[in-house]
């Protein structure tokens, strides 16, 4: 709950920040007039999660499978507590490349790429019910890898094109210090790697288009020498999942996600001749 809190009282700054930019709007035009001289950025960083409980559905039809395993958990897998003992994108990274494109701006469209780790926490008792080799079953079965190993190991990999809107805090008169609010939200797929084992079968692991999700962040960024910045994340998103590959069978679930997240960044300003465009990010 206290990390849910955290984006909360991140969206409610921003929202005062809005109204107190609202005094000084009639004095821009072009709100969403996509302009050729704006402002290009690009990120890298790592991130952690917490996950919803979630309904697993399976369905193997030549083993006479149809499986419920309900209100399982999962954790994430981190990997970069162990950086420089391993290649960059090994660990559960991120990037996000956007532009900056009206008059103003302060309106972005942005490709955001989440590379998290989604396995499935084992040692406890979840109720399993449906079909289980063409006899039913209503229990209690213990999560081994006996009877559940299921992972999004190498990604449950969150893909999204997101409406970037930016919201200034504060900043120096010579632009050298700037700190910004950003909020952003968007829709787009998911590209999971599916490595899983039920009772006793194991799939071949592969990445594979596997459904869809929206999400939205918080995030505040601070600029130095108005190119370089750090931007810390807040993060909400719901996935769902489906046609999931098992051994000989498919498998779907959704659930939701919160993410902290922390990238270093850097923007290319183009050549802003608009004399209503602000100083640049």
């Amino acid at each position: 709950m206290k990390k849910y809190l955290g984006t909360l009282t991140l969206l409610c700054l921003f929202s005062f920040a809005s109204i107190a930019q609202q005094k000084d709007s009639t004095k821009h035009h072009g709100f969403f007039k996509f302009i050729k001289n704006g402002s290009y950025y690009g990120s890298w960083g790592y991130n952690e999660e917490s996950y919803t409980h979630s309904n697993l559905y399976v369905v193997q039809p030549s083993i006479g499978n149809n499986l419920e395993y309900q209100n399982i958990t999962a954790h994430d897998r981190i990997g970069w507590d162990n950086l420089f003992n391993n290649q960059p994108t090994i660990p559960q990274y991120n990037y996000r490349l956007g532009y900056f494109f009206n008059e103003k701006q302060d309106w972005a469209i942005e490709l955001n790429f989440d590379h998290t780790k989604y396995v499935a926490t084992q040692g406890y008792y979840v109720r399993v019910t449906g079909q289980l080799g063409g006899k039913s079953i209503n229990k209690n079965v213990m999560i081994s890898d006996s009877t559940l190993r299921y992972q999004l190991n190498n990604g449950a990999n969150f893909f999204l094109f997101n409406l970037v809107k930016r919201l200034r805090i504060v900043s120096t008169k010579n632009k050298i210090f700037m700190m910004d609010g950003l909020l952003k939200a968007g829709v787009g797929p998911v590209i999971p790697h599916v490595d899983n084992q039920i009772f006793g079968n194991n799939n071949k692991h592969q990445f594979q288009f596997g459904g869809g999700n929206t999400g939205i962040e918080a995030a505040v960024k601070v600029t130095i020498f108005k190119h370089f910045y750090a931007e810390y994340c807040n993060k909400l998103d719901y996935a769902w999942y489906y046609r999931l590959e098992v051994y000989d069978g498919r498998a779907h679930q959704s659930f939701g996600t919160y993410e902290n997240i922390l990238n270093i960044g850097y923007t290319t300003h183009l050549n802003l001749k608009s004399k209503m465009a602000p100083a640049p990010l």
